[in-house]
């Protein structure tokens, strides 16, 4: 029976029944097609009559499971159903809900008395076969592919391209493109069946600026200061500084006739705000949800000057004819409101005169919200009440300020206190130390079982934790499980390792020479399991020591290797660290002096041994050594113009270092200081014998040397706002002597200028300080001479701005920009303090775990250096370590 037909007699029996069947066979988009029987005579179309299902058969598809599909199509054979009926119809658009065809039909084919069976056929969507942009950069459109997240394979569905124009505008309007155009292009890769390839057609159009933002009802913050509390809307950069100098000489002149010199600071600032705004960090761009965070900064800074009623009423944007928008924002500034009286109530532990004092805020202070909560809770640049109670053991303490009474203008203060008892460590564990030893983790904590909580050992165990470098900084998260019924507590800290170990490979070519280093620093070793198989992964770690070793060869003539170990525990019980340290190089012309014609050679040994102190606090250290150290020379004038380049030159020499060091973490410090004061001295030999050395050769002369080293470094490290830093650094050098008819020694000076880095120069002893802006070893008294023999007094000032790029544990990079002074003299009769070269310039750091801290940084020497006209102005260097 024909289409026609069918119709025909169904608009005769029922208009209901052709409303069903118009439903059911032309839903194409909707619910797909359904054909009932073809030419099957014996179906009554217009009268439903019950069938049971005698099988199923899908047909069309290529790459699903046709199972799967009678499932979703929740047909079943052995069912009854009514043909035609809700349940075909069902049918058809949970398989249509799959977005995987292009069109589905249902048909019968064959009855059987009262069994239909039935044929669902199905034409599948296109798959994705690849895509492409038109109209974006590279680097633009690797990064549309990391959002969008298409796979080859992916069936191209209506909601696969809404999706994907979504997610481009969006990734664009981020960026300040408010008026992207996105056009898809479909086309079918001849190469495989129903594959297409998508071509993404992007206009960004021009990048939406703020030209201006606008503040209507303020009153008590002009424009200026109200839009400088937002961080991430600003407007366009605009830089006019002759556009209103009219207008700044006319009110200047103005307000001197009239005595009014308000009106001049009033009339600067307003010009300023008007003809200069440098967007230096951010660019000018809108995004709604940036622009909603930057509102609410604007509350809170209404809030922190006792404004705290204040309300933003309503914002609009306009649209200007430059491609630029307006923001204007409505608000209602309120009352200004001041504390008046505050009362604690609860507090038994201390007086209300003590919380008063730690509280800070006096009668008629500005009401500021914000610092009230931070002298509650916690204040991290000085004490606040919380951290009274909590480092005393009351964990479970709180304190709710309630306002009980505001009259007109001022607002009284209730501070109820809930003390509850001291609540005293139960257990202390760490998680997450998958190469660390526990007992390595847990011999730096502060907070130890039996002790009372306190907030401030917690700090500084993450601190501690920290220092050691094998954990990633930033996550090292302490977790307190408190048990109030027991009064105790349990204190988990969770770590992420982090790579600790470093090498060291280099090579190149220098000093007319091949240069080549090879070293490794391995900071997590264990002794223990040295000689356990299981723990050579490559090596054995776990136990906090550290071991160095490093080879330099310099072409044929020079060769140099070391090794140390430390033990940051002696005994295990105590902070007590022991390093033991060996040094050897020659320089000439042979790998042995006995093969040289000429070599100097150097061999040391070191033993030291470091101690944590607890006063004057805690973060004091005392380090001591002993070393020996012996230079022979053989035929050796190169460098020194004194004697006959023979002989054997021999220390021993003491060592102490006292120092602090607070800073908050060793990669990226963004507070604390780092000081050390050391002297190296040697016994003064010459105060036991009676001789005339002042006519003694420099070989006899200075057979056992004798001196007294004294240094002093500091390091100081404030944050400014947000991840902004600040560093200041200076240091100061001085190689003294006991014997006047001796002098100086002629080892162990400083080397002044330059990127700082030892090797092949640092042959002699010498000590090496970086002074960018100036080439290698440049500020040394007399080095343009031959009879150079290095500073006997130097120091040196830095200032550093500091800024991270990453601080993923993987790669941590921060860009700086920097300011030093320093200089070198040849003996103290010369020194000068204040006759400094000077410098500036930027530089970035990246520490990569595995070698360590790398830079570079392009520094200007201000100051010509005598003798050396190219060692100022324009300089690169590289740096390898934390040098200054």
């Amino acid at each position: 029976m024909r289409f026609k037909q069918i119709s025909n007699k169904l608009l005769k029996k029922s208009g209901l029944f052709f409303l069903l069947f118009l439903l059911l066979s032309f839903s194409n988009e909707i619910e797909g097609q359904i054909t009932i029987g073809g030419e099957l005579e014996e179906i009554d179309y217009a009268e439903p009559e019950q069938y049971e299902i005698g099988g199923i058969k899908v047909s069309g598809v290529n790459y699903l499971d046709k199972n799967v599909l009678v499932m979703v199509s929740d047909l079943n054979v052995g069912e009854k159903i009514n043909v035609p009926g809700e349940k075909i119809s069902k049918a058809i658009k949970n398989l249509w809900d799959q977005g995987l065809f292009e069109d589905i039909r249902i048909v019968a084919n064959k009855v059987e008395g009262k069994k239909i069976f039935l044929e669902i056929r199905l034409a599948e969507r296109a798959r994705l076969s690849g895509f492409s942009f038109e109209g974006v950069r590279k680097g633009e459109a690797d990064k549309l592919r990391d959002k969008l997240e298409l796979v080859n394979g992916d069936v191209v569905t209506d909601n696969l391209r809404v999706s994907a124009r979504k997610t481009i505008k969006e990734y664009f309007r981020d960026k300040g493109y408010m008026n992207v155009d996105v056009e898809m292009q479909k086309r079918v890769d001849t190469t495989r069946r129903n594959y297409v390839k998508l071509r993404f057609d992007i206009d960004k159009n021009k990048r939406i600026k703020i030209k201006d933002i606008n503040i209507h009802g303020n009153e008590e913050l002009p424009d200026v200061s109200a839009v400088s509390a937002f961080k991430n809307t600003k407007e366009k950069v605009r830089f006019r500084p002759l556009n209103s100098i009219d207008k700044l000489v006319a009110s200047t002149v103005k307000g001197v006739v009239t005595f009014d010199f308000a009106s001049i600071a009033d009339s600067v600032r307003q010009i300023v705000a008007d003809d200069y705004r440098l967007g230096i960090f951010k660019k000018s761009k809108f995004i709604r949800e940036e622009f909603e965070e930057d509102k609410q900064k604007l509350v809170d800074k209404y809030n922190s000057l006792g404004y705290r009623d204040f309300k933003i009423l309503a914002d609009s944007v306009s649209h200007n004819e430059d491609n630029t928008i307006d923001l204007n924002l409505y608000v209602d500034e309120g009352e200004k409101y001041y504390f008046r009286n505050i009362e604690w109530t609860g507090n038994t532990v201390y007086s209300s005169e003590q919380l008063d004092q730690v509280l800070g805020i006096e009668k008629g202070d500005v009401f500021n919200q914000e610092i009230l909560n931070t002298k509650l809770n916690y204040d991290p640049n000085g004490s606040d009440v919380s951290s009274l109670y909590l480092d005393n053991g009351y964990l479970f303490f709180n304190v709710t300020p309630v306002e009980v009474n505001v009259e007109n203008d001022s607002i009284d203060m209730e501070l109820r206190i809930f003390e509850g008892e001291q609540a005293t460590i139960d257990n202390v564990s760490v998680s997450g130390n998958t190469r660390t030893n526990d007992h390595v983790v847990l011999r730096e904590l502060r907070t130890k079982p039996g002790q009372l909580f306190s907030r401030n050992d917690i700090i500084r165990s993450t601190r501690e934790l920290s220092q050691l470098k094998y954990f990633n900084s930033e996550t090292i998260k302490p977790v307190p499980k408190p048990n109030p019924k027991e009064g105790t507590v349990d204190i988990e800290y969770q770590v992420e390792e982090t790579s600790s170990d470093q090498i060291e490979l280099s090579g190149g070519w220098g000093y007319g020479r091949l240069i080549g280093t090879l070293g490794l620093t391995f900071n997590n070793f264990s002794t223990s399991r040295f000689f356990d198989k299981e723990a050579w992964r490559p090596i054995p770690t776990g136990d906090g020591q550290k071991l160095n070793l490093k080879v330099q060869s310099y072409g044929k003539g020079y060769l140099s290797y070391s090794a140390s170990f430390t033990e940051p525990w002696v005994g295990g019980s105590k902070p007590n660290s022991l390093t033991v340290s060996y040094n050897h190089s020659l320089f000439g012309n042979a790998f042995t002096s006995a093969g040289s014609d000429y070599s100097f050679q150097i061999d040391g040994v070191t033993v030291a041994l470091g101690k944590r102190l607890n006063w004057p606090d805690d973060f004091f250290t005392l380090r001591q050594s002993l070393k020996f150290e012996r230079y022979k020379l053989k035929n050796y004038t190169q460098i020194f113009s004194f004697g006959s380049g023979n002989g054997n030159y021999n220390t021993i020499s003491y060592n102490v270092k006292f120092g602090r060091n607070s800073i908050d973490a060793p990669i990226f410090p963004r507070n604390g200081s780092d000081v050390s004061l050391s002297l190296e001295l040697t016994p003064p030999y010459s105060a036991f014998k009676d001789k005339n050395y002042s006519s003694m050769s420099p070989q006899n002369k200075f057979e056992w040397l004798e001196y007294h080293k004294w240094k002093f470094k500091g390091k100081w490290f404030k944050k400014l706002v947000g991840d902004l830093v600040i560093s200041f650094q200076t240091q100061y050098g001085f190689l003294g002597h006991y014997n006047q008819d001796i002098g100086t020694v002629p080892f162990d000076r400083f080397y002044l200028g330059g990127d700082g880095l030892t090797g092949y120069r640092n042959y002699d002893g010498r000590e090496i300080i970086s002074m960018r802006g100036y080439s290698n070893y440049s500020l040394t008294p007399n080095y343009y001479k031959d009879d150079n023999l290095g500073g006997a007094v130097y120091n040196k000032n830095s200032i550093e701005l500091r800024y991270p790029i990453s601080l993923k544990p993987s790669s941590t990079i921060y860009v700086l920009g920097f300011m030093e002074a320093g200089n070198s003299w040849l003996n103290f009769d010369t020194f000068k303090p204040f006759k400094l070269y000077r410098s500036a310039g930027v530089g970035l750091r990246v520490f990569l775990p595995m070698f360590g801290m790398l830079g570079i940084d392009w520094g200007y020497g201000f100051d010509q250096v005598p003798g050396i006209p190219d060692a100022n102005k324009g300089q690169f260097h590289f740096t390898i370590g934390q040098n200054m």
